[in-house]
């Protein structure tokens, strides 16, 4: 396992929110750049540490590697950068409490890389793309990030697709009809993340059983099957509830579920057990859903639910 640091000033928001990195293949003038050719050294599972506005404020775990394509649309930011380049598919988490270098240089300055630095000795960031970073300066980031990278490592291990989920990744991968940011945008929904997770956080500030409202515990959950909605579907922030883990495994497989006011459903597949030892209570009001999640909604008591 490798670790990189990206300073993504200008690109911040479409990377990470749509699950690249995308850098030209050489500079301006045609000349080489170590900051791009980073990008064919990375491995599916290396870390990537993203910094903008002075802070880290997501960890990626790569899925690829480097494959060539043409410059995504990033408006006036990239109206200068070649249209050939490279893109690397990256699993990006936001963390819920970003870590500013530049506070704790005392312990990183000894750390930084000899040459191709990300960050200055102050702490503010170099006018590069992509570095890797010694393993050393990794250990004390993740450190400072007080656990939050094994939380995004031990995410991404976790995943696991069913024979379903495999068929539409492969063929959202083999259409033509739209472009590779597109495509990533659609995968990521599947695992919560990206874009499909913040359009949920738009709607939704809480688990609606639980009440917890920290987003890194929280789980962007498709309230209709990703494998089972179209393409706005799939991104739909209308389509997914922000749930505790335990209560996503219970709404995931259809032992609860809500009407359209909020109350829960129970299913008699369900042991009385479980809620106890959950200390879940079915009669909590959850709060009522707006319309575009109430149609949703509807599909998961029809379909998922086990009555």
């Amino acid at each position: 396992m490798k670790y990189w640091w990206v300073n993504q000033k200008q690109t911040y928001k479409q990377e990470v929110y749509e699950g690249f990195m995308w850098s030209p293949k050489r500079n301006r003038n045609g000349s080489s750049s170590n900051s791009y050719d980073n990008m064919t050294k990375i491995e599916p599972g290396d870390v990537v540490y993203s910094y903008y506005n002075g802070s880290i404020n997501a960890i990626g775990i790569a899925l690829s590697r480097a494959v060539s394509e043409s410059k995504p649309e990033f408006g006036a930011a990239g109206a200068s950068w070649s249209d050939d380049g490279w893109l690397v598919k990256v699993d990006f988490s936001l963390i819920e409490l970003p870590l500013t270098p530049s506070k704790h240089m005392d312990s990183l300055r000894e750390l930084l890389p000899s040459m191709h630095s990300p960050i200055k000795s102050n702490g503010k960031g170099n006018q590069v793309y992509l570095c890797q970073i010694p393993e050393p300066m990794a250990e004390e980031l993740n450190r400072l990030l007080d656990g939050q990278v094994d939380v995004v490592k031990t995410e991404a291990d976790e995943t696991s697709l069913s024979d379903q989920d495999i068929s539409e990744e492969r063929k959202i991968s083999a259409r033509k009809d739209i472009g590779e940011t597109h495509k990533l945008q659609l995968i990521k929904a599947r695992r919560g993340q990206g874009l499909f997770r913040k359009n949920v956080a738009d709607v939704e500030s809480a688990c609606r059983v639980t009440g917890v409202n920290v987003k890194s515990h929280l789980i962007a959950s498709h309230i209709k099957p990703w494998r089972s909605s179209t393409d706005d579907e799939k991104l739909d922030g209308n389509n997914g509830l922000l749930l505790s883990p335990h209560i996503d495994h219970l709404f995931d497989r259809g032992y609860i579920s809500f009407t359209d006011d909020g109350a829960m459903l129970v299913s008699s597949n369900l042991s009385s057990d479980i809620l106890k030892t959950w200390a879940i209570d079915p009669t909590d009001g959850c709060g009522g859903l707006n319309k575009e999640q109430s149609g949703f909604m509807k599909f998961h008591r029809d379909n998922i639910f086990k009555k």
